[in-house]
């Protein structure tokens, strides 16, 4: 119940301060995952010309084609 006549009172400020929190530690997540991501896709590339050298190949380098 409230004396203000059903009013109620604005959040605590360590509600406000929570919230900003959780923000940033989602956004430090969203980094996170999208760093793990681009880094697993960098090592299967190197993986698959590590395997092409490996196998007596040449020319394993990706060239790219300017369309």
């Amino acid at each position: 119940m409230t004396d203000e006549g059903g009013v109620s009172p604005e959040p605590p400020e360590d509600e406000r301060h929570r919230n900003v929190e959780n923000a940033v530690m989602l956004g430090f997540f969203a980094v996170l995952v999208a760093a793990g991501i681009w880094l697993l896709g960098t090592m299967a590339d190197l993986r698959k010309v590590q395997d092409c050298a490996a196998q007596g190949r040449r020319n394993c380098a990706v060239i790219d084609v300017p369309q």
